[in-house]
């Protein structure tokens, strides 16, 4: 992204100003903080520590299923290890993860602004989150809920266990991700740099702000339905609860109205994050541009058109399952641009296999097995064979975990050296992306086998011929486990010795890479004015030439 000669000298002087991580080293002055940096890095601190907790109780998962029958764990503590596994993994990691970590950090410096577009609103709902999050935690503490992440009624309504405070928290958490949403919408119409149109935007912030679009959009409609069974429980009202009078079938529709286009809201910013991976680790402009910026809002737009396709089973009129299983074949289409863009610009590139670009090879890799299977799904007749088995399970995983979770690894490292101005060891970085890569594939492949054999999900037992493979895949889960610890590890090191980084060590071409690493308070001392595209790398000819 080529700027002005006056921009250039501006960004350089801005080295005299004092780091965001030194602007106050109080634990007072990070709490009052308005600067959008820090909120990220707060943010960022939480989702992994609630990672880790999820990842615990995935462990306890797969160690009891290495046995059939009674072990370690009865049905009831089972049912509740997956549910506080769901819970904790989707809202309190995946949803926020990239959006509300990376999203407020590097957001307004890809935009070559100060801040985000409302300052104190940023970290309201960093509170909101903390809020959610711990009276989840104490439903967790006080017993925990055995509902599943997705509360389907009418058992939701009726079970002794603590969802009313899940509920709760879910409910806060959803004001938090509509009001990270909103900011982000505004700050993308209102603060962008002099010369940065839509068509010179960074891939990322297309995929940033189609994922507020749904965050805005289709959060409320989870609220509503949340507080609707919250209040069901406590009134004993029959609004989904059939034995009441309610429709538990219409409580689907609202539930999947929201949680299908939050598949969006959790892959799409990894799609923004591996868009950026690749084009600057192949040092080349990107391969289809404006395809893959206009995928993200495809993607977003038809996320809210296929939620039916989770009700093949329930009811659904034959006629409304074909509408819904042909929209979501059509949905496969903006995320296969994506794939084979990434792919093109790839091609002929100077490819160059840092830890990051590692981290977004792994993402295409599992992404795609992931969303192929999908399409299996949204076949009618094969998605009544493999409906609720571990079918399900390895293909959720194989987007959500294999994908998002390695796209939040490799953004992880590549924006590292920014975020806390140091580097890291390279060969420790590739080697966990490796690590990860199998251990993943090992613990879920599996899966897909077991799902096919007719293996029911949230079962706590199974028939013993299906031993063997549970006994991989929780072999699987230890490697991935030891793969999740090693970034750890290593990055909390980098803090205290590793070498300090450069402005730029990438060579990448966006403008938080203009600023020194870590970036002052108010990122840039001038607004700087963009005179060029996105990706400004030398094309082709200019490479050979």
């Amino acid at each position: 992204m080529r700027l002005s000669e006056a921009d250039s000298h501006a960004l350089a002087g801005a080295n005299a100003a004092p780091s965001y991580l030194h602007d106050g080293t109080t634990v007072m002055s990070w709490l009052n903080t308005r600067d959008h940096k820090r909120v990220g890095v707060m943010f960022l601190v939480s989702v992994i520590l609630f990672f880790f907790l999820g990842g615990i109780f995935a462990l306890l998962l797969r160690f009891k299923l290495l046995q059939p029958g009674p072990f370690f764990v009865d049905a009831l503590g089972y049912n509740r290890l997956f549910t506080l596994h769901g819970i904790v993994m989707i809202f309190l990691f995946l949803i926020p993860s990239i959006p509300s970590a990376f999203g407020n950090f590097v957001l307004p410096l890809m935009l070559g602004a100060r801040d985000v577009a409302f300052p104190r609103l940023n970290l309201f709902s960093f509170y909101l989150y903390l809020a959610g999050a711990i009276l989840a935690i104490w439903a967790m503490v006080q017993g925990g809920a055995d509902t599943g992440w997705t509360f389907y009624t009418p058992y939701s309504s009726t079970t002794a266990t603590q969802v009313l405070p899940v509920l709760l928290g879910v409910f806060i958490l959803g004001f938090s991700s509509i009001l990270t949403g909103l900011n982000f919408i505004v700050t993308v119409h209102t603060l962008r740099a002099p010369g940065l149109n839509w068509m010179r935007l960074p891939l990322f912030v297309w995929a940033i702000y189609a994922t507020s679009v749904i965050q805005v959009l289709a959060t409320p409609v989870l609220g509503i339905t949340v507080l609707v069974v919250a209040v069901e429980r406590v009134g004993g009202f029959g609004l989904f609860d059939p034995a009441r009078g309610g429709d538990p079938v219409l409580f689907q529709h609202m539930f999947w109205f929201y949680s299908h286009p939050a598949v969006y809201i959790m892959i799409l910013p990894g799609m923004g994050v591996v868009s950026e991976l690749i084009t600057t680790f192949a040092h080349k402009r990107t391969f289809g541009y404006t395809y893959i910026a206009l995928s993200s809002v495809a993607i977003a737009v038809l996320g809210f058109l296929v939620w039916g396709h989770h009700l093949f089973v329930a009811g659904e009129s034959m006629y409304a399952s074909m509408v819904f299983s042909l929209l979501s074949y059509l949905v496969a289409v903006p995320s296969g641009v994506k794939v084979f863009n990434w792919t093109a610009t790839l091609h002929k590139g100077s490819v160059e296999f840092r830890t990051p670009m590692v981290y977004a090879l792994g993402f295409i890799g599992l992404f795609t097995m992931g969303g192929l299977t999908g399409l299996f799904l949204a076949a009618l007749g094969l998605d009544i064979h493999v409906h609720d088995t571990y079918f399900v399970v390895a293909h959720f995983h194989y987007i959500m975990v294999g994908g998002m979770v390695m796209a939040y690894l490799g953004g992880i490292h590549y924006w590292w050296p920014k975020i806390s101005g140091r580097m890291y060891p390279e060969n420790w970085g590739r080697i966990s992306a490796v690590i990860i890569f199998l251990g993943f594939n090992l613990t879920f492949f599996p899966q897909f086998v077991l799902g096919y054999l007719g293996m029911p999900r949230r079962y706590w037992s199974y028939p013993d011929e299906f031993q063997v493979l549970n006994v991989l895949s929780t072999a699987g889960a230890s490697i991935l486990g030891a793969g999740y610890l090693l970034p750890m590890s290593y990055l909390l090191w980098s803090l205290r010795y590793g070498a300090p980084a450069p402005a730029n060590p990438w060579g990448a071409t966006g403008l938080e890479w203009q600023v020194p690493s870590p970036p002052s308070r108010d990122n840039f001392e001038h607004t700087p004015v963009v005179t060029g595209p996105p990706y400004d790398y030398p094309g082709p000819e200019e490479r050979l030439g």
